[in-house]
């Protein structure tokens, strides 16, 4: 869904219309309310926001799939190194 010239609202405009412009998100359209001619705030269906958020999540979860994944070709084609050794090397190198 895209934003038209309808969408944009100025702040003042929301402030007085704000009913209005509240039941035109509940039937499905979201706002863009501006502040000194720049994009402030956009107003938008609870619903649809908690939508949003889902997606987000999802995709935060399928990125650490992606780097789970990545870690267990590491293991499968031997890149690893011990964690206790490897770290007691940097403790060496940073005393010294």
């Amino acid at each position: 869904m895209g934003i038209s010239v309808h969408d944009v609202v100025a702040f003042s405009q929301a402030r007085a219309n704000l009913s209005d412009l509240a039941e035109q998100v509940k039937a499905g359209a979201e706002k863009i309310i501006t502040k000194n001619g720049e994009s402030y705030v956009a107003l938008i269906d609870s619903d649809r926001l908690d939508y949003y958020h889902r997606l987000e999540r999802e995709r935060i979860h399928l990125l650490l799939i992606d780097e789970a994944a990545l870690g267990l070709a590491d293991v499968a084609a031997g890149r690893v190194k011990d964690a206790k050794l490897t770290l007691q090397k940097i403790k060496r190198k940073r005393a010294a």
